[in-house]
């Protein structure tokens, strides 16, 4: 009996342990790993693999010809194959602090790396994504603060004739109390949607960490979906599409301006906000900048704060009527006059400068200064990427509702 006893225990053993080596792949793998000095090393199992390179925004740019003309793109780095058929490579020198984002490609192919289960989906595309710890990377991370809650509803608009969704971050403790609060509502850009800000933004990290350091006055930040051809994001609808610039191919009922008040009017209805300009803000990038713009124009006693990231105001909106653009411009630089007019307390451009709509955002600030319309110019490096838009938030944010 005890032989019995012990052989089924031995038998248990070897099941468990080909369980789990079933479940979690064999051998772990540590990748990315990121070291004391900041360097990283990547490292992905593929014995039958020929050519292993990774692809990522921590490698050097490489220009590169696509349908739509010659662009920066993440470059490439070789893995080297080691033992058991894992390749390997190591940044030769220290990232900077940030979020970045890589793939694999392996014979040609591109795959995900599968010992980092962070991964960001970017209009159509899965990436892994990793942190570099300091200034910013810190403020992107999830710290040991006081969290707020994020939240995905769906609201009826009735200009639209549905329901859309809609996500919603409400701060530290709102739960907990009877406050108002102001609120911002944050746009997103052509090849995004209601997950985009959340998700590629880190709004509820930035958010949480502001709030904490006092840099930040608590607010709720509204982020819907600006394509009002669809409903929700890819695979939060029961309307099928794919995932493209622009939001697909269905005609919209009504614009985002048009529209838009059906949203205030959600917010207002079922969340304790504060309903009047002095506490709203609106901002957005790229499509969702000139969504701001366009919006805060419409409605000019409507906002007090006004943000447009890597979009130009006036030029974007020029080019919406190529039919009559004299025409058009003449229609929105009233609009401005008449939102100076009521007055707000800030209206701030930004824009990095190698962005293909850089010198359109030069241009339409040239026009702004034409009709004395005042705003504030905040110029960074690089270009269209998510890592302005995020130094941006974390800039603007802390200006808003003083």
């Amino acid at each position: 009996m005890k032989r019995l006893t012990i052989l089924t225990v031995m038998l248990l053993m070897a099941v468990t342990s080909f369980s789990q080596q079933a479940l979690w792949g064999g051998q772990a793998i540590v990748s990315p790993e990121i070291h004391e000095n900041n360097t990283v090393t990547f490292r992905l199992r593929a014995p039958k693999a020929v050519k292993v390179e990774v692809t990522g925004d921590f490698l050097p740019p490489q220009p590169t010809e696509t349908p739509f003309g010659k662009y920066d793109l993440p470059g490439t780095a070789q893995l080297k194959e080691g033992e058991g058929g894992v390749w390997e490579y190591t940044t030769p020198a220290p990232l900077a602090s940030e979020l970045y984002s890589y793939t694999f490609i392996v014979d040609g192919l591109r795959i995900n790396d599968p010992a980092n289960v962070s991964m960001i989906r970017d209009v159509a595309s899965v990436t892994n994504v990793f942190i570099i710890p300091g200034n910013p990377g810190d403020l992107y991370s999830i710290k040991d603060v006081k969290h707020g809650s994020v939240v995905r509803r769906w609201y009826d608009s009735p200009t639209l004739k549905e329901q859309r969704r809609i996500t919603i971050y409400t701060p530290p403790g709102y739960e907990g109390n009877n406050q108002t609060y102001p609120v911002f509502y944050l746009l997103h850009g052509s090849g995004g949607d209601e997950e985009a800000w959340i998700a590629l933004g880190r709004t509820a990290q930035i958010m949480d960490n502001l709030i904490d350091q006092g840099k930040v006055k608590p607010m709720i930040v509204v982020m819907p979906n600006g394509h009002t051809q669809n409903t929700a994001a890819p695979g939060e609808t029961n309307r099928n599409y794919l995932p493209a610039m622009g939001g697909g191919s269905r005609q919209a009922v009504a614009s985002m301006e048009d529209s838009f008040g059906d949203i205030i009017k959600f917010v207002e209805s079922n969340y304790r906000v504060k309903k009047d300009k002095a506490n709203r803000a609106i901002a957005g990038l790229s499509m969702g900048g000139m969504h701001s713009a366009a919006i805060s124009a419409q409605y000019p006693n409507t906002y007090n704060y006004v943000g447009v990231f890597s979009a130009p105001p006036i030029a974007t909106m020029m080019a919406r009527n190529n039919e009559d653009v004299a025409k058009n411009t003449e229609e929105f630089v009233k609009k401005l006059q008449t939102q100076q007019k009521n007055g707000f307390n800030l209206y701030w451009i930004a824009c990095g400068d190698t962005d293909f709509l850089y010198q359109s955002v030069i241009d339409s600030m040239k026009k702004m200064d034409e009709i004395g319309f005042k705003y504030i110019y905040r110029e960074s490096g690089e270009g269209h990427i998510w890592k302005n838009w995020r130094i941006y938030l974390s800039e603007f944010a802390p200006m808003l509702f003083k």
